[in-house]
């Protein structure tokens, strides 16, 4: 009796079992954070007390010697010199991350390419195609207002700029990013490509989707002879998803590798200096995906919670690697497993990763402000509605600029007349932003997917 019972407690759940295998990627993917925040504030901490060392035997060496302004200049010399010596540190860890993400960018242009000319195809005609995009337009146009508005009734509720406490910028620094000023002929040159090899060696999404619109629904017009072409098409499409799934097997190593990265060169100190700005900014984040998000999914009879169950990998995946094109190939896997249809997401998607980047769109509003707050300007309520109006246009053309959000809040800090250089204040935690920016990204486009395939049926 005992031995029997000895036997079934060995026994293994069969339910448990397929718990742990189906969320072995998320657990991999919290594991490898957790030790990328351990060794990266190890690192940190081993450069930080060697650093501290030397400004401390400085300062004891020329106290008596060099007056107060050049002990300044070599204690400011000093800081550049750790900062150096912690990119360089960090550098074997964000090649781990490079390889993961160039990896997932090599898989993102053939995989639109293929799943939205399928997709395209199986919708048949323009007319169809132009109302499920008309529908997919207004959904983008409306929560993009929606986040915008968010952003800036946090900012100015919460005052984050007028709460923390950091030292300023030098006046005329160089902040490292380029205002790129948007005109009708960029947007409509960065939309229609000239050509979509080109596009699809950049990674440009948009004009693969204008190119992929035509191809599609040309294929379609032909008849017989155009289900040879979608047939062979729709067999790249799975090839890629099979490619996916290969390399997410590399994914805890990619997060690893990016989370590491950051905390040598950051370290763990810079949450206390900017822990109300991250409060406000998260706080903000949680209350569009888990307010109005899981609104509109009510609305439209959608369970938000199983929608979320199922794109929590992606989710998770986007935060830990700060990138939403991360989890653009795992999210269209995730999202027709949840029962949406193929024509619609390989439609929707696509377009949400150029106009529908909820997270960046609400952060262009709150960072602007928080650094005129930082400057103490007040930015009067006209202005605030003026910048928004700007923002729903500006944001939609600068699909495709790496650094897009930080480029677009440059460009509104030089139209407001708000220094430029205040930007550099953000540059510390604008990462740890960006992971919270990106999963709500991942979270707005597929709650978007779901709406336009209930609204289309």
């Amino acid at each position: 009796m005992a031995e029997k019972q000895t036997q079934a407690s060995l026994k293994v759940n069969p339910d448990k079992l397929f718990m742990l295998k189906k969320n072995a990627l998320i657990i991999s993917i919290l594991i490898a954070m957790l030790l990328g925040v351990l060794v990266g504030t190890l690192i940190n901490k081993k450069y930080t007390s060697a650093f501290t060392e030397i400004k401390e035997e400085t300062v004891s060496n020329y106290n008596s010697i060099l007056p107060e302004n050049e002990q300044h200049y070599l204690i400011k010399q000093i800081d550049r010199d750790e900062k150096q010596q912690k990119k360089e540190a960090s550098s074997p860890f964000s090649l781990l991350s490079d390889i993961f993400l160039r990896l997932i960018k090599m898989i993102i242009a053939p995989l639109v390419f293929s799943v939205l000319i399928v997709g395209v195809a199986k919708i048949g005609d323009f007319k169809t195609v132009g109302r499920m995009g008309i529908k997919t337009l207004v959904y983008f146009t409306c929560a993009t207002l929606i986040a915008l508005t968010i952003g800036l009734v946090i900012v100015n509720v919460f005052e984050p700029g007028k709460k923390i406490h950091i030292d300023m910028p030098e006046a005329g620094v160089d902040n490292g990013v380029k205002i790129q000023p948007q005109t009708a002929k960029n947007f409509i040159s960065h939309i229609i490509p000239e050509s979509v090899v080109d596009s699809m060696a950049h990674n440009e999404i948009l004009p693969i989707v204008v190119f992929a619109i035509f191809f599609g629904v040309a294929a379609a017009s032909l008849g017989n002879k155009g289900k040879i072409i979608i047939e062979f098409i729709d067999a790249v499409s799975h090839a890629m998803f099979k490619v996916t799934n290969y390399v997410m097997k590399a994914a805890p190593i990619g997060v690893f590798g990016a989370v590491t990265a950051v905390v040598i060169q950051q370290g763990p100190g810079v949450l206390k200096s900017y822990a109300y700005l991250i409060i406000c900014f998260y706080g903000g984040l949680l209350f569009f995906v888990f307010f109005v998000l899981m609104g509109i999914c009510t609305l439209f009879k959608i369970n938000f919670f199983k929608l979320f169950s199922f794109i929590k990998e992606p989710v998770l995946l986007a935060f830990s690697t700060a990138s939403s094109e991360a989890a653009m190939p795992k999210t269209i896997e995730r999202l027709e497993d949840f029962g949406l249809r193929n024509r619609t997401v390989s439609f929707v998607l696509p377009l949400g990763y150029s106009f529908n980047l909820d997270g960046s769109i609400m952060y262009m509003t709150f960072a602007t402000l928080f650094i005129a707050q930082m400057y103490g300007m007040d930015i009067t309520f006209a202005d605030q509605i003026k910048m928004m109006l700007i923002l729903l246009v500006t944001s939609k053309g600068m699909a495709g600029v790496p650094r897009a959000s930080l480029v677009v809040i440059a460009g509104m800090l030089s139209m407001f007349h708000i220094p430029t250089e205040g930007l550099l204040l953000l540059l510390a935690v604008d990462q740890l932003l960006d992971m919270g920016r990106s999963a709500t990204n991942v979270v707005g486009n597929a709650v978007a997917s779901a709406v336009v395939d209930k609204w289309e049926k």
